[in-house]
């Protein structure tokens, strides 16, 4: 056998998998980088929470019932063993049948969406769940990942014929959603909406004229906002200290700086905590500072390199992929997962406003757990692909 020849058999020998089971070819076509980063920060999110639970287990004992001070933990790990599994297992699908199951669930989310208004529970001023027996959810948390799946199936039709009208179809579905949400309270959520139909729109081809267009709309939306809408005004005059009582003592995002820096630069210890009993929320919206007290700041440095790396995973792996929604699509999720995390760690650094929104697969709660695992199963399927395919290496001989 000529020298070439055993170049190419020893190459097939050590790459290509012997095994043909679907669970063999899923282990060889999933991104297993961008899930280990993910399990990364689960893994984290734990620890977090256990460093919280206290507070929040101090904050909801009344004098007849002592809750458990790791009683958010335990939950939390029902949440991760439910969500995990989920995760895998769309992450298996096919790309059609991922597409189709996310069709059908904004559908069934949007529904939802509709009824909190009527079915919804009040949580510290906000009517934004729907309770069940033993289980309450948030419709918009689930209705995020899936929406813009939906987004992105609609946007990418566009490249097979550019007349039908899905950007103003898209627009109204967007801005119906976005009404919807700031009635109840969450400007954050509106938000991340916004955000995320706006990328897609850039990613999909749409002229800069009309870009430009929107981002003026969008800022006199903001405008219109500080005007007319008591929740975002009041926020925005509570972060920049107009009409704000100071003898009342500091508010939240004061309260979310002085925890982070409190620990400096490696933090004052598990469990050494004392400035996250004065937070609200610590396990939720809060836990980012929670972290910078107990682990320092460079722990924190750490997690947003974590979300950057999760980031930047996807649009390498995006870089030589040729169908249009799957772009859409991964790029969408992404974006929306990569706000939500900036936004979390921003407001605990004092950057913004507080939006009450959870740091992904970190904070603590069961819709926001499984929406993320719904979203990241998706993103893992959208990005699968056979590494035996599409390969440009070429091993050429004369055949003398």
């Amino acid at each position: 056998m000529s020298r070439a020849g055993e170049l190419v058999k020893g190459f097939r020998t050590r790459t290509v998998p012997r095994e043909r089971t679907a669970l063999a070819i899923w282990f060889w076509e999933i991104d297993r980088v961008l899930l280990s980063l993910i399990v990364a920060l689960m893994a984290i999110g734990l620890v977090a929470v256990a460093a919280a639970s206290p507070v929040a287990a101090i904050d909801r004992s009344t004098a007849q019932v002592a809750v458990n001070p790791l009683n958010y933990l335990y939950r939390q790990l029902v949440w991760v063993g439910i969500g995990l599994p989920i995760m895998l297992v769309i992450s298996m699908l096919p790309r059609p049948q991922a597409r189709r199951l996310a069709t059908f669930l904004c559908v069934f989310f949007f529904i939802m969406l509709l009824f909190v208004p009527l079915l919804g529970s009040t949580v510290n001023g906000a009517k934004r769940w729907i309770d069940l027996p033993g289980f309450r959810f948030q419709p918009s948390e689930f209705l995020k990942p899936v929406y813009v799946v939906t987004l992105a199936w609609l946007l990418s039709l566009r490249g097979k014929d550019a007349t039908l009208p899905v950007i103003p179809l898209t627009g109204a579905m967007t801005l119906l959603i976005a009404a919807i949400l700031m009635r109840q309270p969450d400007f954050g959520q509106t938000v991340i909406f916004l955000a995320c139909w706006g990328c897609l729109l850039l990613l999909s081809g749409l002229p800069m004229r009309w870009i430009a267009a929107l981002g003026g709309m969008g800022l006199a939306g903001l405008v219109a906002v500080y005007m007319f809408y008591e929740n975002g005004r009041q926020r925005i005059n509570d972060f920049l200290g107009i009409g704000v009582d100071h003898s009342a003592g500091p508010d939240q995002t004061d309260l979310a700086f002085r925890t982070i820096t409190h620990g400096g630069f490696t933090g004052v210890g598990p469990g050494g905590g004392q400035h996250k009993f004065r937070l609200p929320e610590a396990h939720t919206d809060y836990i980012f500072s929670v972290i910078g007290e107990e682990f320092g700041l460079l722990a924190c440095i750490a997690i947003a390199l974590v979300y950057l790396a999760v980031v930047v995973r996807v649009l390498l792996r995006l870089l030589d992929e040729e169908d249009s929604f799957t772009i859409l699509a991964a790029a969408g999720l992404t974006t929306q997962f990569g706000l939500q995390a900036i936004i979390n760690m921003g407001v605990n650094a004092q950057i913004f406003p507080s939006k009450g929104m959870t740091l992904p697969f970190i904070s603590y709660g069961g819709s926001s757990m499984l929406a993320l695992c719904i979203g990241v199963g998706l993103l893992l399927a959208f990005t699968r692909r056979n590494p035996f395919m599409g390969r440009h290496t070429v091993v050429k001989w004369s055949g003398r």
